[in-house]
């Protein structure tokens, strides 16, 4: 079967038609005879992310940018359409997180992958867009308050600038120097007295020589004293001490169990009773005998004296 010139060039041009397509899709990153994913992410602001940028996971290529278009509801916030290689599945609840690609700039995607059991990401579902902090803006986070603080700092030197400028007036410069020469002849004086005691120093050197001579001397004789208080039998005399104590509280224990003679008494009230009735008999025997001393007369006398009561008044 011979075929006409018509459908030759028909089947050229469809397959040109084939090849250009093919060919402008593959420039956008699109590619027909792989298998791919599409998903979405919403930011805030992509300054410096552009088509095509690629799309990793733990630092893989595994994708591209394919549009960035602003939302149609009127937000302002712009929609990411990205190309993921199928082959890689993860959580659809991992996020697409915007990050700087390089210290002179540029942008790109990362997939940070969510490890929670969730089921996995469909085609045309939409990822949490989160944007992670480059290292211009960390500089600018921390610059921004130390900048606040040298501002602060240079507005407060400058009002104490302006207060010294009122303190120090023309009257307190004069009592400054005042002060400051006041000091000079002070300073001036402490000199002399120090040149003073140098040559008082210099004039007794043989004394204080001798000073000091005496209280090495007096040194070594408490050193003596000390070496014969530690060769002394210390611990014989508080063995002796000890035991004289251990006698003296067995006396004590005795006593207060009322066993020999102080102990009784001290503890047996009846001998005490008896004490006590016999000095007040004799108490009252020695009044008698002051008062009636004839009554006793005939004790001393041979002769028997007859017994007579004493006259009442």
């Amino acid at each position: 079967m011979k075929i006409s010139k018509e459908v030759k060039v028909a089947i050229l041009v469809l397959s040109g038609i084939v090849l250009l397509i093919f060919g402008i899709n593959y420039l956008r990153g699109e590619n027909l005879l792989g298998s791919s994913r599409v998903f979405y992410a919403e930011y805030d602001n992509v300054e410096g992310l552009t088509a095509s940028t690629p799309v990793t996971i733990n630092g893989l290529n595994i994708g591209k940018v394919l549009e960035i278009n602003f939302k149609e509801d009127g937000s302002g916030k712009l929609l990411v359409k990205l190309l993921v290689d199928s082959n890689y599945q993860f959580s659809k609840n991992s996020r697409a997180e915007l990050y700087e690609a390089g210290l002179i700039g540029g942008k790109a995607i990362a997939i940070i992958p969510a490890f929670d059991k969730a089921g996995v990401a469909e085609s045309g579902s939409s990822l949490k867009g989160t944007v992670k902090a480059g290292l211009s803006e960390l500089v600018n986070q921390k610059l921004t308050p130390l900048q606040e603080k040298v501002e602060g700092a240079m507005t407060s030197a400058d009002h104490l600038l302006i207060n010294l400028n009122d303190v120090f007036d023309a009257e307190t410069k004069a009592n400054l120097k005042k002060s400051i020469a006041a000091l000079s002849f002070t300073l001036e004086s402490f000199k002399e007295t120090s040149n003073s005691l140098n040559e008082l120093m210099k004039n007794n050197q043989v004394k204080i020589d001798g000073l000091l001579t005496n209280a090495e001397t007096a040194s070594e004789d408490l050193t003596k004293i000390t070496g014969s208080l530690s060769q002394a039998d210390l611990g014989q005399t508080v063995k002796n001490l000890e035991f004289t104590l251990k006698n003296f509280n067995s006396i004590l224990a005795n006593l207060e169990k009322g066993e020999g003679s102080m102990g009784k008494l001290l503890k047996d009230d009846k001998l005490y009773n008896n004490l006590e009735g016999a000095t007040k008999e004799l108490e009252s025997l020695l009044k008698d005998v002051k008062l009636h001393p004839n009554r006793y007369t005939r004790i001393l006398s041979k002769k028997e004296i007859p017994y007579k009561e004493a006259e009442t008044n």
